[in-house]
Formats: structure tokens, C-alpha cells, sequence
């Protein structure tokens, strides 16, 4: 009998074990790619999950922010009057500008001849525009944003004049060449449009009371200010805690683009540069912890 088991050379096949091998590692990048995808997949869910959890606390202090700083930094006006021109546009079939006012100034002192001022007028003070108010919380909350970045109409008690006089000074118009003066001093204002005849600008005397201001807008003819309100209990007047800031820069349209001048109308600048600078280093220096925070989340998210 042969000692050879039948089928035995077919039971073993070279390189069987060798070939399972191969398919095994074959197949091993395939799985490991999968596995990184599903991976993948999961870091980006949770992220995309985080991001939806974080979203209602990141509009929380982005509100708080812009609060705080409309509250106590800067905040932009829409101008829709043509009482300023052509300081400010806002004249009928122009684009209307749209400013930045600055709160810091006012901090350390109070509104200077020649100032431009953002501010709530007396209850005695006719508005120079007409806002519809919103009826519902929600279009209310646009509304407030819209005032906040600049883009929608102030509210009707909010005026933008120049300060002519300070509390302790005698306003009137007009001296033979049809200036205003104050203390029988004439100002130099450059700035003044349209002006109409002296017969229909003259007033005064008035006397500011401490605390309070005379303002008038640059276009005469065509503003609300002061003089239209000299019968009010105030004599037109307006009070110096009811400025909102100084108007500061025009940031729209962009072929306006610039600084606002606050002309030195009296002649009598006695301001110290330090007294200039400071407000505005403290307004700086107020800015740097929210661009450091902007910072760390910038280098957070990389």
C-alpha cells in the first residue's frame, strides 16, 4: 500500500498564507481611512454642536458690547435733516451722512463753542423729522440696531447743532456785517450756508444760563435750533447733560469720509494738549481688552 493520502499535495497550496496575509494588510488602509472619515465626521458634528450651544451666549455679549459701547464710547448717527448743510448732508435727494459721535470728549469737560453735538432736545423743541416708532418688541430691537450701527433715522427728540455759547454768555445777531456775537464779540464761521437776510436772522440779546447752551444749525435758514425755540421756558437753550457727544467723523457715504472740524469760532482757544489728548487715549485704552479679547478667540478657533 502506497503511504502517500490521497489529496494530500492539493491540501497545500504555496503562498495561501502568504496571499491571506496580503489581503489582510490590503485591506488595512481602506479600514483606517474609514475609520479617520467616521472620525472626522464626529469632531465636525461636535463642533457644529458647540457652535449651535455657544451661539445664543456669543449674541448675548455681542449685544452687551455694543450696548456698552453706544452707552459710554461712540456711537453713529444717521443725519435726515438739511439743518447742518453743508457740514452735514442731509438735504432732500442727497445721500444723508452718517457720523460717529464721540462720548469720551464730554467725559473730562464740557461742549466748546464750535463744537458739533449730538443731543435730545427739550420737550419744547419741535422735531425736524418724523419717525414712526415700531408697535412690536421684535421690530423695536431692529430699530435700536439700526440707530446703533448708524442706518436707520434717530428718534425724533434727537438734534445735531453747533454750540455757538456757553453758560455766562450773550448771544445775539446780528452786528453791521451781519454776524452773530457773542459778549459783542462777532465769531468767525466759516461753515454757514444759505444764510438769510439780517431782518429775518436777527435776535437777542440772550444770556445762557449755567449748565445750558446755545446751539444753531450751519444752514440758518433752514434750522430748528435755538433761535426758532427763544420763547420756550428755556430761551432756546438747550442743557449740557442732554448732549449725547460730539460728533466726530463722517464714515458714510465714503467720498465723505473725514474728520469733523470744531473751529475755534470765539478766538479764545486755551485748550492744553494734554487736555486734547487724554480722551482720547483714555478711549484707546478702553478699546485694547476687547481687541485682545478678539484676539485669543481668533488664535482659539485656529
Amino acid at each position: 500500500m502506497s503511504s502517500e493520502r490521497p489529496g494530500g499535495p492539493a491540501e497545500v497550496v504555496p503562498g495561501d498564507s502568504e496571499g491571506s496575509s496580503s489581503d489582510k494588510q490590503a485591506e488595512t488602509p481602506s479600514e483606517g481611512s474609514g475609520r479617520s472619515a467616521r472620525r472626522a465626521r464626529r469632531r465636525a458634528e461636535a463642533k457644529k454642536g458647540s457652535l449651535l450651544r455657544e451661539l445664543p451666549v456669543l449674541l448675548l455679549v455681542a449685544f452687551v458690547l455694543a450696548l456698552i459701547v453706544k452707552t459710554f464710547f461712540v456711537q453713529a448717527f444717521f443725519i435726515p435733516s438739511g439743518s447742518m448743510e453743508e457740514t452735514l448732508h442731509g438735504c432732500t435727494g442727497c445721500t444723508g451722512d452718517r457720523v460717529l459721535v464721540n462720548k469720551v470728549p464730554y467725559w473730562f469737560g464740557e461742549p466748546e463753542p464750535g463744537d458739533i453735538v449730538v443731543f435730545k432736545g427739550p420737550d419744547t423743541w419741535t422735531p425736524e423729522v418724523t419717525v414712526t416708532e415700531p408697535g412690536n418688541w421684535f421690530s423695536g430691537a431692529l430699530l435700536w440696531l439700526g440707530r446703533t450701527v448708524g442706518v436707520a433715522p434717530p428718534s425724533e427728540d434727537d438734534f445735531v447743532k453747533r454750540v455757538i455759547a456757553v453758560g455766562g454768555q450773550t448771544v445775539q445777531c446780528c452786528d453791521t456785517e451781519g454776524r452773530v456775537t457773542v459778549d459783542d464779540q462777532p465769531l468767525e464761521e466759516p461753515y454757514i450756508f444759505e444764510d438769510s437776510p439780517i431782518d429775518q436772522r436777527a435776535f437777542g440779546p440772550v444770556t445762557v444760563d449755567d449748565g445750558r447752551l446755545w446751539v444753531m444749525g450751519d444752514h440758518r435758514s433752514a434750522s430748528a435750533d435755538s433761535k426758532v425755540h427763544m420763547g420756550d421756558q428755556y430761551s432756546g437753550t438747550i442743557g449740557v447733560d442732554d448732549v449725547i457727544g460730539k460728533a466726530a467723523m463722517i464714515v458714510w457715504p465714503v467720498s465723505r469720509f473725514g474728520m469733523l472740524d470744531s473751529p475755534d469760532i470765539q478766538g479764545t482757544e486755551t485748550a492744553s494738549a494734554g487736555a486734547t489728548v487724554a480722551p482720547y487715549a483714555v478711549g484707546l485704552a478702553g478699546a485694547v481688552p476687547f481687541v485682545a479679547w478678539r484676539r485669543s478667540r481668533a488664535r482659539s478657533g485656529d
